[in-house]
């Protein structure tokens, strides 16, 4: 269906699309044999449930949930579990955003998992088809299942979207019937109502979206802030919240990890700061970016009572910004060995690239040509290697191979969209 006559003479549509139980269907896509058996899919070092399946749901796996305390639920109910595998996520979620974009000349990525996308050209009487049709070109495209949930606001969208998700085709426009859905609609689901924000709501009497709906403008904003009245009035139809359309650069890049064991030696704690780096660099590049700062910090472990404790950190300047992976990991190094202590078991480092500017607009000197142009080529082929044949295809050697501060990960599917071999196979 074509969207090139764009315009807003048939009123306010947004669609929030959101992909179902993500992580989990992104293990499924690759591994048919668990598509209706309970999946879950845990956090960095296998610490808490950050995705779970419906069978899972309906076993009584709670979202962030420690994996310890729920392994007796796992065995019992022979549940799967995988290692989060970010790299994976990340990929499939690029190719779902990149259908997305073939609907609508306006959409917002949301999260990972989640687009907003302004339907405002489609008739109304064919709003609701379009929706089934993002659906099914979404998982014959991508293989992954998603929700979608259109209303007049993208609050009311989010709304729209909870119910779709229980609903046989996925898709539900709210169009109609809206004061009967908010009334029963509990106000902690709601877009941009917190935690704290929710007990406060409950105090005041305040407990469906409809009560928000119909509460004081005036009270709402003094007592919560601008955003809060926004919400409120959106709920009633009245969009207040814009698509953000056009992302914003970052302004820093921080990689960091938890080491899946303590690292008490030097020569780890440097691999792991040169692997950071590495990957630091490479996601501003993919972004046009330099960076004229970096920070390295270490940690010991805050719950080890039993240990001293101690946290660090050192930032230092380029000569010029830079993006080059070489450069960077000579200030990084540099950083550490200020910063480092003997006799400590570190259990967290990190990388921090700020000053982060558009390399087409970086201020040049006369030493940027010499030190620049070269290197500019070098990582442009690290880059489009590492992108067609994975991660790590080609690194440097300091950042060492057996890397075995790595994060635990005793799950993981160890897909990779870049391998031949990850692919699913059918058997004849």
């Amino acid at each position: 269906m074509s969207y090139i006559n764009y315009s807003r003479r048939n009123g306010n549509k947004i669609a929030l699309v959101d992909c179902n139980s993500f992580y989990v269907s992104c293990e499924r896509l690759f591994n048919p044999k668990i598509e209706k058996k309970p999946v879950v899919v845990l956090s960095n070092n296998d610490g808490c449930v950050i995705s779970r399946s419906k069978e899972a749901k309906a076993i009584g796996i709670k979202m962030g949930e420690p994996y310890f305390k729920v392994k007796h639920l796992v065995k019992k109910n022979k549940i799967e579990v995988f290692s989060s595998n970010y790299a994976l996520y990340g990929d499939l979620s690029r190719r779902v955003m990149k259908v997305l974009k073939t609907f609508s000349p306006q959409v917002e990525i949301y999260s990972i998992d989640e687009a907003f996308i302004d339907l405002s050209f489609m008739d109304e009487k064919g709003v609701e088809e379009y929706g089934k049709e993002i659906r099914e070109k979404v998982l014959k495209w991508v293989g992954i299942p998603t929700s979608v949930g259109i209303a007049s606001t993208k609050t009311l969208s989010k709304v729209a979207n909870h119910i779709a998700k229980k609903e046989r085709n996925g898709v539900m426009y709210l169009n109609k019937n809206i004061d009967l859905i908010l009334k029963n609609f509990p106000i902690e689901d709601v877009w941009g109502v917190g935690k704290q924000l929710s007990k406060f709501y409950k105090k005041n009497d305040i407990k469906t979206a409809y009560d928000l709906k119909n509460a004081s403008s005036t009270w709402v904003k003094k007592g919560t802030n601008v955003l809060g009245a926004k919400t409120a009035m959106e709920l009633r139809e009245v969009p207040c919240i814009n698509l953000q359309i056009d992302q914003e650069k970052r302004k820093n890049c921080c990689v960091s990890r938890s080491f899946g064991r303590k690292v008490d030696n030097i020569n780890e704690l440097e691999e792991a700061v040169i692997t950071h780096c590495l990957n630091a660099a490479e996601k501003i590049r993919a972004d046009s970016q330099v960076a004229k700062t970096i920070t390295v910090f270490i940690r010991t472990s805050p719950f080890d009572k039993n240990k001293r404790y101690y946290s660090n950190s050192r930032t230092l300047d380029f000569p010029i910004a830079t993006s080059n992976s070489i450069e960077m990991i000579k200030q990084a190094v540099k950083a550490l060995n200020d910063i480092y202590k003997y006799d400590y078991k570190y259990q967290k480092a990190g990388v921090i690239l700020s000053n982060l500017k558009d390399s087409k607009n970086n201020q040049e000197n006369l030493l940027t040509p010499l030190l620049e142009d070269k290197s500019k080529t070098l990582m442009k082929a690290i880059d489009y290697t590492n992108t067609k044949y994975g991660r790590y295809a080609i690194s440097i050697a300091q950042a060492g191979l057996s890397k075995g501060w790595k994060m635990r990960r005793e799950h993981s599917s160890k897909i990779d969209t870049a391998s031949f071999d990850s692919l699913p196979i059918i058997g004849i």
